[in-house]
């Protein structure tokens, strides 16, 4: 078996051990070096050839993000940060996947004082799953879309429907792609996008600053109108609740379920259950795993619209791949075209019929 030649970039010695030691402890991964800043890492890359590099963000001579930024502008490869979850943090590495790389984990704690087996489990699904990215997807973000310049859809708001969508790894810049060819207007969107706690309320921003819709970090028991995105907290569960005012926003700290919270699964479960006479539509993009192709699946039997994004745009076709083998998809289709199936619901004949 060829193993998945990994280069550990960090300047931190104890960090560089805490990832060389996860990843030596598989059989398909091999640490085959370190380097100190990016100057070093520059030399080892070319004497090396790793198939996966860890990139650390702040470190002397060039910060992580600018040495990212020339890697994948001169030799595309995949690459996981290891990233700080704070606030400050969160917006470098969502530049640092908007530049191209294929995911991050959390820096594990330098004092041993946290989790060491989830961090060991998460470098190493991580690497692995970066080795086998469709790296190029990560190079085709779209350009701003000024607030004002995107058509505003007739009777904004009075969409009869909601758009539930799941994604993952490569799901933040999928969704700024959708996001960026859909109206201002357009009809509102849960989204449970697998990332940490401080992270969602940077992605949100981020989404509302580029996109024509409005976008939102998710809040309990908010009311759920046309012309917005409601980003899951990370953390949290988002799940659809209905009253006779219309439909809100429904969060919780149950069990993590897939691993994940928060889950897909949890999302499109509760739209069969809470939003009647097939008010939605169930979407499904890149992401490592399964989580959200049951969900799926049990949105299309229960008579729903359901789309799955292709494999040659999905950055890991992992969750997607798992809902098409599932038979979850009314449609496979490639994220830019999936913005223009979501202004209407098509028929129970014209579904029955694969006839959209």
């Amino acid at each position: 078996m060829t193993k998945v030649k990994v280069l550990i970039v960090d300047d931190s010695a104890l960090i560089r051990q805490f990832i060389s030691v996860a990843l030596s402890a598989t059989s398909d991964l091999e640490v085959v070096g370190e380097a100190v800043d990016p100057h070093d890492a520059r030399d080892k890359i070319k004497e090396l050839n790793p198939d996966v590099i860890t990139l650390d963000v702040e470190m002397p001579k060039m910060n992580g993000i600018s040495f990212l930024a020339n890697l994948m502008r001169l030799r595309p490869m995949p690459v996981v940060m290891v990233s700080t979850l704070t606030a400050k943090a969160s917006v470098v590495t969502l530049n640092a996947l908007e530049l191209g790389a294929v995911d991050f984990v959390e820096k594990p704690n330098a004092g041993l004082s946290g989790d060491m087996s989830e961090f060991t489990r998460e470098v190493q699904d991580k690497v692995r799953m970066a080795s086998k990215a469709n790296v190029t997807q990560l190079q085709n973000s779209p350009k701003r879309v000024n607030k004002h310049s995107a058509p505003i859809a007739a009777n904004s708001l009075r969409y009869p429907h909601i758009v539930a969508l799941g994604a993952s790894t490569g799901g933040t810049e999928a969704i700024k792609n959708l996001l960026s060819t859909y109206p201002a207007g357009g009809p509102p969107i849960v989204v449970a996008q697998h990332i940490p706690k401080n992270f969602s309320a940077s992605f949100a921003q981020r989404l509302n600053d580029t996109c024509a819709i409005d976008a939102v970090e998710a809040k309990h028991n908010q009311p759920i109108v046309s012309g917005t995105v409601y980003i899951a907290p990370g953390g949290y569960h988002l799940t659809i609740r209905e009253t006779n005012n219309g439909l809100y926003c429904w969060l919780d700290q149950t069990e993590k379920v897939n691993r994940h919270r928060p889950s897909v699964d949890v999302l499109f479960e509760s739209v069969v259950e809470r939003v009647p006479n097939h008010r939605a539509i169930g979407v499904l993009l890149t992401g490592m795993g399964a989580d959200g192709a049951q969900g799926l699946l049990k949105m299309r039997d229960s008579g729903y619209y359901t789309i799955a994004q292709d494999e040659a745009t999905s950055v890991v076709w992992g969750m997607p791949g798992t809902a098409v083998k599932l038979g979850a998809a009314c449609e496979v289709l490639p994220v830019q075209k999936i913005a223009g199936r979501l202004g209407r619901v098509p028929s129970a004949r014209q579904i029955a019929q694969n006839a959209f």
